[in-house]
């Protein structure tokens, strides 16, 4: 394990972390190509389709271009190129939160606070990307913070939700995030941090990406299919 890093600076870590970091991501690469091959196969309405196809690629984007920091980080080749990756590699978590709550705040029923909350987590998602760019690596603190607050704020609107199956699972996905957080910090104090945060991250996708697909897609067929199914009791009763 490395010295933790100085403000200002990135962590550095060693050849044996740089390993961890690829492998615990790259892994997740081709499980998440087909689990957004899942998700729209899913899906039955246009509605469905379109947050399926937002929250899957960001999957993909997450564990690619986080896969693809870490090789060239490893490589010690590419600098313009690394840091490229390593703001993008920053950046995708804001696209990625955003992308976690699209399904959420589309497609169930929370009025009109649904869309409001929508497009607040997608502006700060946006506002996130900017400052990233702007100051990278300049106050890590402030960083994380606007992850939290941008991972927390729009969880407001579960209040206006008129139907909650799949909120114990979307909750244990989020608090999981929220604990991964901590190794996220320990970069330089913790001997594998950042890998051991690539795998709480995994684990929280996993129990969103669960209820994703149990409680919001398939919906439209779901309902044909009780509305068949009370066809045929009246029938019956008729008989």
């Amino acid at each position: 394990m490395n010295n933790r890093a100085r403000p200002g600076q990135a962590y550095c870590p060693t050849d044996v972390e740089h390993i961890a970091n690829v492998i615990t991501h790259g892994l997740w690469i081709l499980p998440s190509v087909a689990g957004i091959m899942w998700m729209v196969y899913l899906a039955r309405s246009e509605l469905e389709f379109l947050s399926a196809v937002i929250y899957g690629l960001s999957l993909v984007l997450l564990f690619s271009v986080s896969t693809t920091f870490h090789a060239i980080s490893y490589s010690g080749k590419c600098g313009s190129l690394k840091n490229f990756f390593h703001i993008g590699d920053r950046a995708v978590i804001y696209i990625f939160i955003a992308s976690s709550y699209t399904p959420w705040l589309t497609l169930k029923d929370m009025g009109s606070w649904g869309c409001q909350f929508l497009c607040l987590v997608w502006l700060l998602a946006a506002i996130g990307i900017a400052y990233q760019y702007t100051f990278h690596e300049q106050y890590k603190w402030l960083e994380t913070l606007f992850y939290l607050v941008i991972a927390i704020s729009p969880s407001v609107a579960i209040v206006t939700m008129k139907e909650s199956s799949g909120l114990v699972e979307m909750t244990a996905g989020g608090m999981v995030y929220m604990a991964g957080v901590i190794f996220f910090k320990c970069d330089g104090l913790i001997p594998f941090a950042h890998a051991i945060w690539h795998c709480f991250v995994i684990v929280g996708a996993l129990f969103q990406y669960y209820a994703v697909c149990t409680y919001l897609l398939g919906q439209a067929n779901t309902e044909s299919t009780k509305l068949s199914s009370l066809a045929d009791s009246r029938v019956l009763e008729e008989l």
